[in-house]
């Protein structure tokens, strides 16, 4: 339900507008180190109110750790890591327990729970609950980077802006955390931004794709059939509010290509074993091949627009015509950059862990 894993397992906590959100991580192997200011600065890549591409909301995220951490390391019992939330205004949300919102969970969410769900800020079904995920995956990353595994995620595309420029790992890495949408590339960076800021001045919204990459992974990571490696990380993507769709090396180009230009032939460089290209995104029979891991991660424009909409009155079943009001992205994919990514991590570990590669 709001757990995640098998050997490291993250349960995420809280709502919107509830007193806080979190996560509560079993697993992390006693004794590794952690630095919660690691946590922080992956939250912080996330916070709202940060920049003109997010919603006004203003929360600082601050972390606090309650248990599983002490003197800078991993106890071996639960880590749980919260932050309050301060900045809270649940007055526009009243009206949709009777007119659900298009595009959000409300009507769903009324039937299943008989209207009794917390609906403020969307509660449990708000993109504000994925800062668990980044506490829980902030902290595997960490373990992680023992063993010289490293994480990126990027954005690649925002609406019709697309970037196709390769930047070098490393230098990716500065530049997708030095600007507000967490594109490699910055001249496409500034694109990007006067798109959204476009949008939110037309009163709608757009959405993107987030290319994440994942180096130093041995051979042989995934537990086949139902834990592989595509399988547990589609998983967690879809997990996260507001993905709809999730594609590994070439994707869903591969269907228009052939068997010759697919297949990622084998080569040998510097005595390691690789291929000449990745196709396949790193994965083969859901286990890792030693090339770097490649998947993509599309995201629907935000569903909260300014625009008047139609919808019903799920009480009195007639049409009305609803204006949604609050405070929102005008596109969540810069701020969904660091949740796949931590997300990511997450995954990873626990699948290093069940494979005794840690």
């Amino acid at each position: 339900m709001n757990e995640f894993g098998v050997k490291y397992r993250i349960g995420i906590f809280g709502s919107s507008h509830g007193p806080c959100v979190g996560a509560k991580v079993e697993g992390c192997p006693a004794g590794a180190k952690i630095s919660e200011a690691v946590i922080q600065a992956e939250l912080d890549r996330r916070t709202p109110g940060r920049s003109p591409v997010s919603t006004p909301r203003k929360e600082s995220d601050k972390l606090e750790i309650i248990s599983g951490i002490h003197g800078g390391r991993a106890t071996g019992g639960p880590i749980v890591g919260l932050v309050k939330n301060r900045d809270v205004d649940s007055s526009a949300y009243e009206a949709f327990l009777r007119v659900p919102r298009p595009g959000h969970a409300d009507y769903p969410a009324s039937v299943k729970y008989g209207g009794k769900h917390d609906h403020r800020g969307g509660g449990q079904f708000s993109g504000r609950m994925t800062a668990g995920l980044v506490i829980g995956g902030a902290v595997a990353r960490q373990v992680l980077a023992t063993k010289h595994v490293v994480l990126l995620a990027q954005t690649v595309q925002i609406g019709n802006i697309v970037t196709t420029k390769e930047v070098p790992f490393q230098d990716a890495e500065k530049v997708v955390r030095a600007n507000s949408v967490g594109c490699a590339d910055r001249v496409t960076a500034e694109r990007m931004i006067e798109a959204i800021v476009k949008a939110h001045e037309e009163k709608d919204s757009l959405g993107g794709i987030v290319r994440c990459t994942i180096l130093g992974l041995p051979v042989g990571v995934g537990e086949p059939f139902f834990g592989s490696i595509e399988s547990v990380m589609s998983a967690m993507m879809f997990s996260i509010p507001g993905v709809k769709g999730v594609e590994f090396g070439s994707g869903f180009g591969a269907a228009s290509m052939k068997g010759s230009a697919h297949n990622d032939q084998y080569s040998v460089s510097k005595g390691k074993i690789v291929t000449k290209t990745n196709n396949a995104g790193g994965v083969l029979g859901g286990l890792s091949t030693g090339m770097p891991i490649e998947f993509r991660v599309a995201f629907k424009p935000t569903s909260s627009i300014a625009r008047k909409q139609r919808s019903v009155d799920i009480v009195d079943r007639k049409p009305v015509e609803l204006e949604v009001k609050g405070r929102h992205d005008p596109c969540i994919v810069p701020r969904a950059v660091p949740v796949v990514e931590n997300s990511a991590a997450a995954v990873i570990l626990d699948l290093m862990l069940q494979g005794g590669f840690l």
